[in-house]
């Protein structure tokens, strides 16, 4: 207690309140990346300098009980507080887990993320998080985004619930869900930009040796093609063109910021996956103009400028040659009942 010279007592400065907080529920063998790049987004945007104060940031790893929770690489986190009024985070974060065995959350989970959504706290899903929400029912009547290599399993569970593979992640109102793995950051460094500011946002992901932070548009790396590929500086190549997919970037200069001839990058992809780069890329925006035209309500030339095409009757012609028929027939053929 301090007092000034007259003997009056002084009033003590009050802490400042976090301007982003976030609660963690972790299931049983959590995926590890998903939930430390998350937390590390938000720790390194809490203060000015690298102090890790959670001065503008706060956060805390929920559970049933102090018992440490086991991730699916046997490192085990602490919880540090009880799953009780959701009410003084901003957002509720679920860290989802391996799959095979069953997802297993610390007893009163399901009820807690429940009064969290009663009291219109947003609900993240990060990795196989929307599973866990999903069984909670608590994702009716949302778009969720799963990653590429579990929507088989998610469609045939919640048959009835929209799920996007395409993007990192998908901000539907109160529900935001995310792929996994390193994209994690950029959901994190969307909440820092709302919640506190863009330069906070872009320090965290540059310490992290991050680009700028990516919309919620931004597209999954492709399930097919992509995963097959075994050398590293094919698998570089095909980010940058997934990346620039809508841009006019020819082969010529991928391989430029590889620091590569044109001629090298097409003779290492054709020797890696069978495809060259113009092929490899020709596959992608078809792949995506095809997915597009299924499942969202952009125009058809919307859809040709996203995938790379700068004229509608190209991107036409080319799809025509590619599936055997025009775009607009695929979309109807598509939504045909049956």
């Amino acid at each position: 207690m301090k007092f000034g010279r007259k003997g009056k007592q002084l009033a003590t400065p009050q802490a400042p309140c976090p301007r982003l907080r976030v609660g963690f529920v972790l299931a049983e063998r959590f995926t590890l990346t998903a939930f430390s790049g998350f937390v590390d987004a938000i720790r390194l945007a809490a203060d000015e300098s690298d102090r890790s104060e959670p001065i503008d940031c706060s956060w805390s790893v929920l559970s049933a009980d102090t018992s440490p929770i086991a991730s699916s690489s046997q490192v085990r986190v602490l919880p540090d507080a009880t799953m009780e009024r959701p009410a003084q985070f901003d957002y509720i974060v679920v860290v989802g887990g391996l799959m095979h065995g069953g997802q297993h959350v610390a007893p009163g989970t399901v009820s807690f993320l429940q009064d969290a959504a009663r009291a219109q706290i947003p609900l993240v899903g990060l990795c196989t998080g929307p599973f866990i929400l999903a069984r909670a029912g608590l994702l009716d009547g949302y778009q969720t985004c799963v990653s590429w290599l579990h929507r088989a399993e998610f469609e045939a569970e919640f048959p009835d619930i929209r799920v996007d593979s395409s993007r990192m992640f998908v901000i539907d109102r109160d529900r935001l869900t995310c792929a996994g793995g390193t994209s994690v950051v950029h959901l994190a460094a969307h909440l820092i930009e709302r919640h506190c500011s863009r330069t906070q946002a872009i320090k965290s992901l540059r310490i992290m040796i991050e680009e700028q932070p990516l919309p919620s548009g931004a597209w999954q790396p492709e399930a097919i093609i992509t995963q097959q590929a075994q050398d590293s500086l094919v698998k570089r190549a095909m980010f940058l063109i997934e990346e620039n997919l809508a841009c006019p970037t020819s082969i010529a200069e991928i391989a430029s910021l590889l620091e590569i001839s044109g001629r090298q990058l097409e003779r290492r992809f054709t020797n890696d996956i069978g495809l060259s780069a113009r092929e490899y890329r020709q596959e992608l925006r078809m792949k995506r103009a095809k997915w597009m035209i299924e499942h969202t309500s952009n125009s058809i030339t919307e859809i040709g400028l996203e995938c790379g095409f700068t004229e509608s009757a190209q991107f036409a012609k080319t799809f025509k040659q590619r599936t055997g028929c025009c775009p607009s027939d695929h979309r109807r053929r598509a939504r045909a009942p049956g």
